[in-house]
Parts: structure tokens; sequence; C-alpha cells
């Protein structure tokens, strides 16, 4: 593959900072991007990675924590000023960090100027702006549509007499894309950040944005189970075939792919949408049937797998067999709506789940704390501040843990309280002691991304599963024609051989870190461990 058709997105690791919980520069509580700024020298000199993916920062009620957005062409004052953003922007383009930020178009706050005119009157300019209907005869909602977050899809307003849709919180009102005036006002805030610089746009609930026209009842789903990886109640009552996904969205993107494409070659900019669909024909619809919709769709498949070899073996084989032809794959293991790694697997298994992530052909994304090995919180219900309690986004929202001193050096001494509790193992799970130690979880994710620049066959080598892999193990050859690379992973408690045709071996890198350098004769993977030999 030449290095013009191997773009930046494609060789990249990704790394998502939620903005309120990364750094407080201020004092008050809350991270902002003055703190993503004094805190780049780390990402870049320590942890090496490539781009940034920055989740909202926009002005917002914070009804759903920035998820509902009031401006879309400002930054919020709890974050700092849109000349800071200028700021962190060329300040990581100049150390070679791209910029991903946030956009949200499926729905805005109901604080935005624009929802403010639609419910003003029927008879307003920006009335068709959001999805407003009449309620059916009895006065109940027009159709059965739930919201993710629990209950009815549609909000009664009693001053114009009709019920407007919300896919989620009734403060975040769905946007009307069928309306050629909202993709254009979408597209001109698309145009107004690709003017400052930014690098490409990570899209919220991508597939949400284009519902089915005749607003048809969703049928009952006769097996109750989650649409997405983890349980969503009511919600999964329901076969969510007419509230998102209608085939008219592709066109969308397909337009919205020509407006990232013509801000030219020298630095393209990159799509990536949050697309929740583990049907992978219809999930690989979003590449475009010429390639030319979304550059990846993200890939969750990976959060809710339990831990089995065979099962993330499976997984993985299937993405690449649903792929389609010169499409780009990517892995993603914990973003700020899931529990954390070592929370859901353990701390022995994150290692080993790591050296996967940043092994398998495809982007990587990596969830900020999860290079420390950070643990989910534990909050009491009257202290849970997310709009979606049953999902308990809280507990892997909590603050980064820079030192052992005093709220974990997430905000300046003598600082507010954190916005969320910082975890109890703070002293001994933090940046400043595990930098110091070359055991630790952060020198493993270190090494991790050392090796993947060092080795380009990390980048852009195929990918072929071991098919004699051993008892509990996943293990995969990367393959250029210079090069080939086995990444052995032992998911067991239990010693395990690898086979008698794995031979002429370096050992790049152990999970432990503990072993480098050839290795002669049968080798074993302890348990738990994971290896990349050099073949």
């Amino acid at each position: 593959m030449s290095e013009q058709k191997f773009l930046w997105w494609k060789k990249a690791v990704i790394y998502q900072i939620y903005p309120r919980s990364f750094r407080d520069s201020t004092g008050n509580g809350i991270g902002d991007l003055p703190g993503v700024l004094e805190k780049l020298p780390y990402l870049d000199e320590v942890l090496g990675v490539d781009a940034l993916w920055l989740s909202p920062f926009y002005p917002s009620p914070m009804k759903d924590f920035g998820y509902d957005v009031a401006d879309y062409r400002g930054v919020d004052p709890l974050f700092g000023t849109l000349d800071d953003f200028d700021r962190l922007l060329e300040e990581s383009h100049r150390r070679d960090i791209r910029m991903i930020i946030d956009l949200v178009p499926n729905h805005s706050s109901d604080q935005h100027r624009w929802f403010q005119e639609s419910r003003s009157s029927r008879d307003n300019p920006k009335r068709d702006w959001y999805i407003w209907a009449d309620p059916q005869p009895d006065g109940s909602p027009p159709n059965n549509w739930l919201s993710v977050f629990g209950g009815p899809a549609w909000e009664w307003d009693e001053n114009t007499g009709q019920y407007y849709l919300h896919s989620f919180l009734k403060e975040q009102p769905d946007l009307n894309w069928r309306n050629p005036e909202v993709k254009e006002a979408m597209f001109d805030i698309v145009r107004f950040w690709l003017d400052r610089g930014v690098d490409g746009f990570r899209i919220d609930v991508a597939h949400y944005i284009l519902k089915d026209p005749e607003m048809r009842d969703n049928p009952q789903n006769p097996r109750p189970m989650s649409s997405i990886h983890k349980p969503l109640g009511e919600y999964d009552s329901q076969m969510h075939l007419y509230d998102k996904g209608h085939p008219d969205v592709h066109e969308i993107y397909r337009e919205l792919r020509v407006l990232l494409d013509s801000y030219g070659s020298n630095q393209p900019r990159v799509s990536i949408g949050e697309i929740h669909i583990f049907d992978w024909e219809e999930w690989s619809r979003y590449y475009g049937e010429n390639l030319d919709e979304l550059h990846m769709p993200y890939n969750f498949s990976l959060l809710g797998a339990s831990w089995s070899a065979d099962e993330f073996r499976r997984l993985v084989g299937e993405l690449e067999a649903h792929l389609p032809d010169g499409s780009w794959p990517n892995y993603v293991l914990g973003t700020h709506d899931d529990h954390r790694l070592a929370s859901r697997y353990g701390r022995g298994q994150a290692r080993v789940a790591a050296m996967m992530l940043l092994t398998l052909r495809g982007t990587p994304t990596i969830y900020y704390g999860e290079e420390i090995g950070m643990e989910d919180i534990h909050l009491p219900p009257e202290m849970e501040l997310d709009p979606a309690h049953a999902q308990k986004r809280d507990a892997n929202r909590s603050p980064m843990q820079w030192t052992a001193g005093e709220q974990a050096g997430f905000s300046p001494p003598g600082g507010q309280d954190p916005w969320l509790p910082i975890h109890k193992n703070y002293r001994q799970v933090n940046v400043a002691s595990e930098k110091e130690d070359p055991a630790s979880m952060l020198s493993l994710y270190r090494s991790l991304l050392a090796v993947r620049k060092e080795f380009p066959v990390l980048q852009n080598g195929s990918y072929e599963a071991l098919t004699d892999s051993p008892k509990n193990c996943f293990c995969y050859f990367r393959k250029t024609s210079r090069q080939t690379l086995l990444v052995a992973l032992n998911f067991s408690r239990e010693p395990r051989m690898l086979p008698d045709a794995v031979k002429s071996k370096d050992i790049l890198l152990s999970t432990r870190l503990d072993r480098k350098g050839p290795a002669d004769g049968p080798l074993t993977l302890r348990p738990l461990e994971g290896l990349i030999l050099d073949l």
C-alpha cells in the first residue's frame, strides 16, 4: 500500500479525552481546555499518541454533560474560550498530533436558539427544523417510539399543541434532517471547525439522524435484548426499525464526505461515526458502496465481549469478513459510555486486552485513563449525576489520576472538590508513579505505542489468525511482504505452550515487560501473558 493512500488516520492511535475529567486548570473542580493544553507533553512525549478526540466542549446546559449543545460554534465557559481551543489546536499540530472533535447532529439542546424559535409557534420559520407531530385522537403520542434514556420519545408542548421527538432526553430535541435548511446549517458548522483547522469529526449517534418519514410504530422485540452491548431496559423491548437508520441517511453522509474531501489532500479530514449496530451487513453500509461515506463507522463489537479468546477471535474474524474491499477497520475497548477495561475484566486481563487493541489490524482508540489502569468508581444512587442512571456512566468518567498528591493532581492545590469523586486507588494508580515503574500499565502502553511506530507491519500489515492456537489463547499474524509478527495472547490463568511450528522468534514485547530478545526452542505463554514475536 503506497504512503499516499495510507492516510494518517489509518496509522494513528486515537486518544479520547472527556474534557471535564482530564485536567482542571482553574481549581473549580471541572476539567477544561487549558488543562488539556497543559498535558500535551504527556500525551506526546510520554505516551506517544497520534490524535486526540475531544468529547463536547460546546456551550450547554449540561443536562447530558455537553451532548445537549446550545451553540455549535463556541466553547462553554466551564471549559475555556474559543481562543483556548485555537491555542490547543495549534500546539497539538505543532507536536504533529491531530485533533478530532465531537459533532452532535441528531439533536440540540432545548436551549438552542433554533429550538427556542421552533417551539415559539407553529408558523415560526424554524418550526420544521425539529420533528413535531400531532397527538393521536386520544391525545397520546404519535407512535410508540421510545427514548434511549427511558420512557416515550415524545414530549408534549402545551404552547403549540404538538409533540416533539427526542431520542434521548426531553431536553435534547431531535433535529429534522429532512429539512434542507437544517442540513445546510449543520454543514456550515462543519465548515466553521474545518476552517479553524480540525482534522475530523467523531459523529455522535450518526445513524439516528434520519427516521422513517411515515413514523410507523416499532414492532415489539420477541427476544428483548440490548440493541447495543449493554441492557437499556424498556428501550430493548422494541425492534428499532423506524426510529433511526432510515436508508436516506446514506445520502447525507455521501454529501458530508464530499464536503470533507473538498478541504484538500494535503491535510485529509476524517469522519468517524458512532454507530451501535451489530448486524455486520448493515454496519458496513456506512462506509458507502464506493467507500464514499464515513471513513470509519466505530466498531464497538469488542465492548460487550466476555473474557474469552474464542469470542474475541470470532468477532475479529467476522469484522474482517464483512469489511468492504478497501475499507479500514478500527477497534475500541473503552469509551465515556462504558465501564472501564480493568473493571470489566480485571487488571491482568486489561494488560492482555491492551496488547490486543494496539496490535490488531486497524485504528485503535484509547479512552483516557485506561493507560494507567483506572477503574470504575462506585457511587451511591443519591450521588449519581448521569441522566441515564441505569447505564451507570458516572462510574467511568471520574477525574484523571495524575499524581499521588491532593486530588490526584487533577486540580491545582486548594481547588474545589472535583465534579466526580476520584477513585480511592489514586495513590498507587497515577501517571507520576507509573511513569517511574518499568513494569506498570503505563509502561506497557508506552512500549506498545513505541513498537507500533518501530514496526510499520503493525500499522499496515494484514491480519491472519493462527489456526492452531493453544486452548484459551488468541494468536494472530501481522504480515507484510517484508516482515511477519505473531501476537500471542493467553486469556487463561494457566501456562500455554505455543505450537512447535512457531520458530526462529525474537520476543519484541511481553505484557509483563520482563522478557525480550531471542527465544529458542519451545515457547510458553505464562498465565494472562501476551507476547509480540518477530518471526
